[in-house]
């Protein structure tokens, strides 16, 4: 009896393994990640010589788009395409482009995660943008369509910072004295999806801080930033308390960003 559990036990286990690398292999092809493309009730892949037909505008720029290595030659292109993300198209085409007869991935962001999977871990975290509950979406900060997906993008950080500066205007300026970092990337010091610390801070504290403010001497037990002692003030764990530098993003009335 026990001979025939022991075996039992493998073979079980032997499946599970078996099963698995059957799931991997048939969603990974070398180092792509193949995924099934939404479906919609009656409808057929066209193919995205179709979509060309209405949507001019979008096909030409988004040859240039990140997101146009989803795109597949010839007969293959009716399911690695414009319908990868927005469902098999025949019942929008034949309605003459009714909203309803296709998958828009701005209304949801479901169909974004299929690929970023990262992205819906970060958004699950203590501080994240609301995507997951449906009050911002990933099309708010993202173009699929063109370029390197972010609003405003290109290559330019300036411009970069545009897609977070449309909704906190306040962090705009100009200020008398810049933060470096602010003019730098927004991103230097928050990830827009999603951490674990307040504000959606890469780290806390001022962790952060000395991740760029690492010109610090110890001399005698003294931290010195900037030719003064910061020990007393780094032991209390945050830079920006009040009377410090508060005006992380900006000041009009000191260098060193205090209000």
């Amino acid at each position: 009896m026990k001979f025939l559990t022991r075996w039992g036990n493998v073979l079980i286990f032997g499946g599970v393994i078996a099963w698995g690398l059957l799931l991997v292999s048939c969603t990974m092809v070398g180092e792509r990640t193949l995924f099934m493309p939404p479906q919609i009730p009656g409808a057929k892949f066209a193919g995205t010589k179709e979509c060309r037909e209405c949507h001019t505008q979008i096909f030409s720029s988004f040859q240039e788009a990140t997101h146009a290595r989803m795109m597949a030659p010839g007969e293959h292109a009716k399911n690695v395409g414009c319908e990868s993300c927005h469902g098999p198209g025949s019942q929008h085409i034949q309605s003459g482009g009714a909203a309803a007869t296709i998958i828009n991935p701005r209304q949801s962001p479901s169909q974004c995660f299929q690929c970023h999977l990262d992205k819906r871990g970060e958004f699950s975290l203590p501080h994240a943008h609301p995507v997951i509950a449906g009050k911002v979406s990933c099309g708010d900060c993202h173009n699929p369509h063109a370029g390197d997906a972010v609003i405003g993008g290109g290559t330019s950080r300036a411009s970069a910072n545009e897609t977070c500066l449309k909704c906190h205007s306040q962090q705009r300026g100009p200020f008398v004295f810049e933060h470096e970092a602010l003019r730098e990337n927004c991103t230097t010091c928050h990830n827009p999806h999603g951490t674990v610390n307040d504000k959606m801070l890469k780290a806390r504290n001022q962790t952060l801080c000395l991740q760029c403010h690492y010109q610090q001497q110890t001399v005698a037990g003294q931290l010195l930033i900037g030719g003064r002692d910061h020990a007393p003030f780094v032991q209390r764990g945050v830079c920006w308390t009040a009377g410090c530098h508060e005006a992380v993003h900006g000041s009009h009335v000191s260098s060193s960003l205090r209000f």
